[in-house]
């Protein structure tokens, strides 16, 4: 029988029960989809860099390392496995397209995965390719690849398909947001096949795995091979650290979206069984009076809310692994970024007693709820629920009081006879607008950050990317010969972390320079910049000192000011500066409006990019990100929906008896509407009110958390908060109207009908 009633009551009360499920499913379902997400990332990840020798360290030196060098660290104590390595980009004959060119002269560290051809071997001549850059480029096994590096020819038979731990990003460098398989890859070729084409081989980098920290190492092999090498770690390693991050963005959205949604819920849930057990006050008085006894018609409206609790986990398990089916599978919105075999999902385990904790809280809330109406004999259980008497409030004692319109009398009573659910609408509203300037306002502020990447700062059509070996006289000679600028990159120590130190020629404005403030700037020839996320580390005109990695030397840097570094965490100087001080460099690219066809090969000449090419990648993270914001536009509408239309018939059941008053003093459906929709009004601009400016806080957790590697500037644009406060207004109008249409169909001799 309590079954039957079970689903009768559910029935009656179908638009709470429903909007209760609805929020449980899509807190838990967020909940799960974004930690499934992250922890699959680092699961798959971590097995695909276990699998292919993914190296824990890397140390790099201009002048490269010796066998002598590689046979010393080999035997250094901590170090487990070590290889001389190269990794250099090389130009697709006759294209503009590029690969990353990988050379292991030890193939147990740093390797690659055979998903189709031939096993490694290093006797043969042939060349393993990126799978996904030959299936891009209609490229198969068999066929015959030629690429050139330093003007120089190495061609070969395509004999493998392959994945990579250390390509498992796969960029040509740090101004490539996302990989574009069209227009550059990654192969591997055997040493021997390297040194064929070359007349030798030159390995500027060590490869190793090793249990030891970072600063034990540099000091290990600072004693082992006299001299300071750059020592970079796996979380500094493009492949390593996007995996990281990305994990650490799922961690940061699992714990916002699904904590407001599952407390929006909690709160709902608190409100709506509340109001339910006093609306069913006098069924529980006909149930004690049939004979049943306390603990029974408790245990029944107890499983009201494991009924609602059950529903929402199950729906919400289906949506979390829905979720994370999108972000993570071979054509979901990570296979643009990872380069990864498989893609198990995997749950991290502390979700499963999180969900049983959050079924246990919504049964003791239904316990609570109904375990107060159960109080007294079954006669006063049957006398209908009677909210409490009301003292006037301090707003009814004021002067101007008895002059205000009745309309607003009877809602600022009724907002304060029911302060739950006032506050519950509040939250909803807040809730609503809250996501839509968050994500809103990071589509702005991405949408800024490629205008100041693509047309303000990045003046060049070309990047020329120069030789390691090739002389700075030859190399200004022919940035002069394109009119270009150059910039020279290296590693530096500064303040205990690794640095990148940037000194440009920019005469041509082919690089640009912008300040805090987004405007542009002119470096001068008196100091170093700072950029800002190294702004606190010194104010303006202090001396620093800086220590270039394969160098003894120190330098002492006067601090200019701070710029805008749109990528790179970073110091930056003029030549002219570097001059004056003596620092050693070499130079690393030149940005010309030349396009690339017209730049001829030579053996300055690593490889050449195409601004519009690398913009292009951008525009699928752009993809990623305006799905991103669809998800939160969605959820905030589905959040205000629901919320609002649940305590909106809540407010509507709970007035029902003052309604019908007013409908038998004449007021007309029309006048009881405006009634209604003038306090949902009053709630939504509240609402707007508190929810802007927690909007714009949210934002900028999302940019310090999730894009912290950028410098961006928190941007939101006026139609950002137009659409948001009109989607709120809106979405509150349209429920209010939903509500307010109920008010036609009440019986007025029925609802004034009262239990005697």
């Amino acid at each position: 029988m309590l079954i039957r009633k079970l689903f009768r009551t559910a029935w009656k009360y179908k638009s709470q029960f429903l909007s209760m499920i609805i929020m449980i499913a899509i807190g838990i379902g967020i909940f799960l989809g974004f930690n499934i997400e992250w922890q699959s990332i680092e699961s798959d990840t971590s097995a695909f860099f276990e699998e292919t020798g993914y190296a824990d360290y890397r140390l790099y030196a201009e002048t490269g390392f010796s066998e002598e060098d590689i046979e010393k660290i080999l035997k250094m104590d901590g170090v487990d496995d070590a290889t001389r390595y190269l990794a250099v980009n090389v130009s697709i004959k006759d294209t503009k397209k590029s690969i990353a060119l990988n050379v292991s002269e030890n193939y147990t560290v740093s390797t690659m995965l055979v998903m189709e051809g031939a096993a490694y071997d290093d006797t043969l001549g042939g060349i393993w390719l990126s799978d996904k850059f030959a299936e891009a480029n209609a490229l198969s096994l068999g066929d015959t690849l030629i690429m050139t590096y330093k003007g120089i020819e190495i061609s070969g038979e395509i004999i493998g398909l392959v994945k990579s731990g250390e390509n498992m990003i796969c960029v040509a460098d740090a101004n490539q947001l996302m990989p574009d398989y069209e227009s550059f890859g990654f192969a591997y070729i055997s040493p021997e096949k390297l040194e064929d084409a070359l007349g030798g081989v030159f390995y500027p980098q060590i490869n190793l795995i090793s249990d030891m920290g970072k600063a034990e190492l540099e000091e290990a092999v600072k004693d082992i091979l006299g001299t300071t090498i750059l020592v970079t770690s796996k979380e500094e390693h493009v492949a390593y650290a996007g995996a990281q991050s990305e994990a650490e963005e799922g961690k940061t959205m699992g714990s916002i979206l699904p904590v407001l949604f599952l407390a929006i819920a909690i709160l709902t849930m608190v409100t709506t069984m509340h109001r339910i057990a006093a609306n069913e006050k006098v069924q529980i008085g006909t149930l004690k009076a049939l004979g049943f006894r306390d603990r029974k018609i408790l245990c029944h409206y107890t499983s009201y809310g494991l009924f609602i609790g059950l529903m929402g986990t199950i729906l919400g398990v289906i949506l979390g692994y829905g979720i994370a089916a999108i972000i993570i599978s071979p054509t979901g919105m990570m296979s643009t970024y990872f380069d990864l075999p498989q893609w198990p999902l995997v749950m991290p385990s502390f979700c499963v007693p999180v969900i049983i904790l959050t079924n246990v809280f919504l049964t003791l809330i239904s316990y609570l709820s109904v375990k107060k109406m159960l109080k007294g004999t079954a006669a006063d259980a049957l006398r209908p629920y009677a909210p409490k008497a009301m003292k006037k409030s301090v707003l009814e004692k004021l002067p101007f009081w008895e002059k205000l319109p009745f309309g607003t009398k009877w809602n600022v009573r009724d907002i304060l006879r029911h302060k739950s659910r006032s506050a519950m609408t509040l939250v909803g509203v807040v809730g609503c607008m809250l996501l839509l300037v968050g994500g809103l306002g990071m589509k702005d502020t991405m949408d800024r950050f490629m205008v100041m990447l693509d047309e303000e700062v990045n003046h060049y059509t070309t990047k020329i990317n120069l030789s390691e070996s090739a002389d700075n006289n030859e190399i200004k000679i022919l940035a002069e010969s394109v009119e270009g600028d150059w910039l020279a990159t290296s590693g530096i120590s500064y303040e205990g972390e690794t640095v990148t130190l940037e000194i440009y020629q920019a005469d041509n404005s082919k690089i640009r320079f912008m300040n805090k403030e987004n405007e542009l700037m002119k470096l001068s020839d008196d100091g170093a910049y700072l950029c800002l996320r190294l702004a606190d580390t010194a104010q303006i005109g202090d001396v620093i000192e800086i220590s270039p990695y394969g160098s003894e030397e120190t330098y002492e840097v006067m601090v200019a000011g701070y710029l805008r570094s749109l990528m790179t965490e970073s110091i930056v100087m003029t030549d002219d500066y570097a001059d004056s001080i003596g620092i050693k460099y070499h130079i690393s690219s030149i940005y010309t409006d030349e396009n690339s066809e017209n730049i001829e090969d030579s053996s300055l000449i690593a490889g050449k990019q195409d601004k519009a090419m690398i913009m292009e990648t951008y525009d699928t993270f752009m993809e990623i990100m305006n799905l991103m914001v669809m998800i939160f536009v969605l959820a905030a509408i589905v959040l205000g929906t629901v919320v609002l239309y649940n305590l909106g018939v809540m407010s509507y059941v709970e007035r029902h008896r003052e309604l019908a008053t007013l409908k038998v003093l004449g007021f007309r459906d029309k006048h009881i509407t405006r009634l209604l929709i003038s306090q949902n009004i009053w709630l939504t601009v509240t609402g707007v009110l508190i929810g802007l400016p927690a909007g714009v806080g949210v934002l900028y957790i999302l940019i310090t958390s999730l894009v912290s590697e950028y410098e961006l500037s928190l941007t939101i644009g006026v139609l950002t908060y137009l659409v948001s406060i009109l989607l709120t207004f809106g979405v509150s109008l349209i429920v209010g109207w939903m509500v307010a249409g109920k008010n036609k169909k009440i019986n007025m001799v029925e609802a004034l009908k009262g239990a005697e």
